[in-house]
């Protein structure tokens, strides 16, 4: 199946607003030109093979240093496909990036959370990395693109290799990931008991309920509330930790919150250290009192 792509490297859904606003910066992106309805239909279904297809084409001619994706579900089914057609390395699930010079060093959780490893790719090219969406906070723009329009015209040609032999609907129990306001709870609270006291104190402030990695292991609630590097990477404008102590790992999947306020009996909990404002004392005794105050 043939059919003529302009293409660079980021996806604008409208073309030609961006395009008309460019004037004399660069602009990159993927369109779709042909008008075929048989092609038209591999964009919309976003068939993978298709675009690492293009992408390839694309990094041959451009050969860029560095190719970014988000840690979606489309992303990490796109991204395998292009590193395996660039022969070069890929780290996934990132949840911090920085630079060495022009080597990319990518920040991932590793055996089982326990650790932090660093990896850099240091001889093949393109670098590739996914990143956990809410891992870095919005970067706040004028509106203009800041690079001019590059078009660039490819036939590739994709042969389906498989069908949708059946649809299944995940039902999840929460997307804590797009919540504005989060009240988790950890070990700290002793039993699932706990859960329904955070549960009211949510409900208040209209948010949903997080976790630790400790209380979801031992079954006080699901693993949809899960925050941290083996949960979920959360960035709400409050989050309240309720007898969570502050495990680097769940550090790490709520550290940019705009306001945490820290819950704990121990003075010495090390999610004091990234509170906004902390509270020592007995949690079954101080959030009855938030609830009441609200």
């Amino acid at each position: 199946m043939n059919g003529e792509t302009n293409i660079d490297y980021r996806t604008h859904e409208n073309y030609e607003d961006e395009k008309n606003k460019s004037d004399d910066s660069k602009l990159d992106l993927i369109k779709h030109s042909s008008g075929r309805d048989s092609d038209r239909e591999i964009i919309d279904y976003k068939n993978t093979d298709f675009l690492s297809r293009i992408i390839l084409s694309a990094i041959k001619e451009f050969r860029p240093l560095i190719i970014l994706c988000g840690a979606t579900s489309f992303g990490r089914t796109l991204m395998p496909l292009i590193a395996v057609g660039a022969q070069t390395g890929l780290t996934a699930d990132c949840t911090d990036l920085t630079m060495d010079g022009e080597l990319l060093l990518s920040t991932r959780p590793a055996f089982g959370g326990n650790i932090m490893a660093v990896i850099g790719c240091e001889i093949a090219r393109p670098q590739m990395a996914t990143v956990r969406p809410h891992t870095f906070k919005k970067v706040v723009v004028d509106g203009r693109p800041s690079s001019e329009i590059k078009v660039r015209r490819y036939d590739i040609q994709v042969f389906r290799t498989g069908r949708i032999v059946e649809r299944i609907i995940e039902d999840l129990e929460i997307d804590i990931s797009e919540a504005d306001i989060i009240v988790s709870g950890g070990r700290g609270l002793g039993g699932p008991e706990g859960f329904r006291l955070l549960e009211k104190l949510a409900s208040k402030l209209g948010g949903v309920l997080g976790a630790s990695r400790g209380a979801v292991d031992l079954g006080w609630i699901s693993y949809a509330h899960q925050v941290g590097q083996t949960g979920k990477t959360v960035s709400p404008k409050l989050y309240i930790a309720c007898g969570i102590s502050g495990a680097v790992q769940h550090i790490a999947g709520m550290k940019s919150s705009e306001k945490i306020i820290a819950i704990n009996e121990d003075p010495e909990a090390p999610i004091f250290e990234y509170a906004d404002y902390g509270i020592v004392g007995d949690l079954y005794e101080i959030i009855p009192r938030l609830i009441s105050e609200l």
